[in-house]
């Protein structure tokens, strides 16, 4: 009966409901934060539209990225207007290639099955806590990046299906063994030379920087003096957490609840049973007979696992002599639980007993009594319990009246202050793109530098950080964006040039020496006369290293021949330096691991290129417009 019970319960129909529950859940989701009026199209695809919102939150994704990993050096890049048109200019025609190959996929049959995404999301560990699918974590994730579920699972249907593609075609591509071995000897070739760092500060005082100078820079990188737009905000919060030490919890409030909850605390009964089932079958008083036949055995000393085992009809448990586990009133048939909750004590066998699946023969085998948690071991959980709740009440009570006055009072933060009993803070001054910890929350954010709180100067409604957060802001102090003007930045403008100058004048000097070094003269004096010399550097290889990048570069194109044994070349500290190249060292021929680690990277670079061909093929032969420059 039991078996029966469990394959109810865990057959295929319904793990199937339970699976779509939970996959209802996994992808359930708020909608975007990029909202706007409707889609309008950037550019079309053979017909098929690229639409503004896409072409945002692609260029928002890789603007963050690019910020994320080299910091405040991009600021400065997207500050000029022309890199900023080109880098949005990229991001679209990366969109318009992703749907070529998208079109091309279809058009080859290639698919990603919902199942298949699916095991993608919970597997990607930027979805993950501990190593298991975090649903809260993937929903907050794809808020952040202006995704809605549904959006995200095209998406990664779509990458996911290029890369197929990308795989088909670069399962194609492969590296005959000459290739691999000229690779190798290019790679692990290592080199001895000369060099010397010419300190372009030795020049600096020969520069002259000119009014004009300075004013020619400016107007040719007059974007590069574009400020971003700032604001000040001062904002109030309020959160659950503030009122919960204000929150009185007495002790008979405690008592009322855990009275009002007992069950909650509250362990049932629980009794180990076996049984010995007789099925009806065709004859139900063939099957009673036999039952009770069984019951007699056992009152005359019959083992009861045995009988269990040879004679029981519920297969399942007669392999363990009938043992059904432990059981708790209300899960067994009523008839099945009344006689097994009336045995008194081990070992007591029940008489005859009556269901739906047929007869029964019950004996108790372990008994655990009822256990009830006492009020002293959940004293203190019961009052954070009533803490919470009564402070969520309150919360929303003040969270209603902050509202109310937030709007009734639009022109300062002091009655709502006042309201929610909290200080007004201030974020200081701050760009878009670098939102401070308070307020870096996506509801908030999105509000600081709209119309109505820069140019109004009102209150905020009540924004919601999250379940437990509110806050109410405005904006106090603003600074447009503005191009900052010569008089401001003429001293900034002329160190740089110092700076330039100074290394061209060296740069000059080392291509002079350079050329008569060439040329068989001694240049030792013109060296000596700086304070300069020549420094060896022996088996130099193309990975980092204590020389400087630019002078490793330019060591790897010398080719030791006449002319071209030296030369300059700019550093990216400013100075500049002089290489010579005086021996080569070829490496020997790598073993089988190397080797085939290496065919596998030019196999895959091949394929790269393949792919791009590809895609540069497909670009040709489409019909694509781009409908806003």
């Amino acid at each position: 009966m039991l078996e029966r019970i469990r394959e109810g319960s865990q057959g295929p129909w319904a793990m199937i409901v339970i699976g779509l529950v939970v996959l209802s859940f996994v992808f359930a989701g708020v909608g975007s934060y990029l909202n706007s009026s409707g889609p309008t199209a950037v550019a079309t695809v053979n017909g098929d539209e690229i639409d503004q919102s896409t072409l945002e939150r692609a260029y928002q994704n890789q603007r963050a990225r690019m910020e994320s990993e080299y910091g405040e050096s991009v600021s400065a890049m997207f500050a000029d207007e022309n890199y900023l048109k080109d880098f949005r200019r990229n991001v679209l025609e990366r969109l318009i290639n992703d749907k070529l190959i998208e079109q091309e996929a279809l058009e080859l049959g290639l698919r990603v099955g919902d199942k298949q995404i699916r095991e993608t999301i919970r597997d990607m560990q930027e979805f993950q806590t501990a190593g298991q699918f975090d649903n809260e974590r993937y929903l907050a994730i794809l808020r952040q990046s202006g995704f809605q579920p549904s959006d995200f699972r095209d998406y990664l249907r779509t990458e996911m299906t290029r890369t197929q593609l990308a795989q088909a075609l670069g399962a194609a591509s492969f590296a005959l063994p000459g290739e691999v071995e000229r690779a190798w000897q290019l790679q692990s070739q290592t080199r001895d030379g000369r060099y010397v760092v010419v300190p372009s500060a030795k020049f600096a005082e020969s520069v002259e920087i000119t009014e004009q100078d300075i004013k020619n820079y400016y107007e040719s990188n007059i974007t590069a003096f574009d400020t971003q737009e700032e604001v000040n905000i001062a904002f109030v919060t309020l959160s659950i957490d503030d009122l919960t030490d204000e929150v009185n919890v007495s002790e008979q409030d405690i008592e009322q609840y855990y009275q009002e909850n007992k069950d909650s605390y509250r362990e049932e009964e629980e009794r180990r049973v076996s049984h010995i089932l007789i099925e009806f079958g065709d004859d139900k008083d063939a099957a009673r007979q036999k039952a009770q036949s069984i019951k007699a055995e056992l009152t005359e000393g019959a083992d009861f696992a045995e009988l269990a085992e040879s004679r029981s009809d519920d297969t399942f448990s007669a392999e363990n002599g009938g043992d059904l586990d432990f059981i708790n009133r209300d899960m067994m048939d009523p008839a099945f639980d009344e006689a097994a909750f009336a045995l008194e004590q081990n070992g007591a066998v029940s008489d005859v007993v009556e269901t739906e699946f047929g007869f029964h023969i019950i004996k108790l085998t372990d008994i655990k009594p009822e256990q009830v948690t006492s009020l002293a071991e959940v004293k203190d959980d019961i009052r954070d319990r009533l803490q919470t709740a009564r402070a969520t009440e309150r919360f929303y009570e003040i969270r209603s009246r902050m509202e109310e006055v937030a709007f009734e009072v639009p022109e300062s933060l002091e009655d709502v202050a006042g309201v929610a009993d909290q200080p007004i803070e201030e974020t200081g001054m701050f760009t878009e793109q670098k939102v401070p910890a308070p307020i870096d929350n996506p509801n908030a954010a999105s509000r600081a530098f709209s119309p109505e709180l820069v140019e109004d100067r009102m209150n905020s409604e009540v924004i919601e950080l999250d379940d437990s957060t509110v806050m109410v802001m405005r904006v106090k102090e603003h600074e447009p964006q503005r191009t900052r003007p010569l008089a401001e930045v003429s001293q900034s403008i002329s160190k740089q040039l110092q700076v330039q100058k100074a290394q061209q004048a060296a740069l000059n000097w080392a291509q002079s020496l350079v050329q008569k070094y060439t040329a068989g003269e001694d240049v030792d004096a013109l060296l000596s006369e700086h304070d300069l010399a020549w420094q060896q550097a022996n088996g130099i290889n193309r990975g980092p290293g204590d020389l400087p990048r630019s002078m490793v570069e330019t060591l790897f194109t010398l080719s030791g021949q006449e002319g071209n044994s030296a030369q300059a070349t700019k550093l990216a500290n400013g100075d500049v330096g002089i290489v010579e190249l005086t021996d080569v060292q070829q490496p020997e021929a790598p073993d089988e691991q190397l080797a085939a680690s290496l065919r596998q990277q030019l196999g895959s670079a091949y394929g790269q290129t393949l792919f791009q061909s590809y895609i540069d093929a497909l670009r040709s032969e489409a019909e694509v417009e781009i409908l806003q420059p």
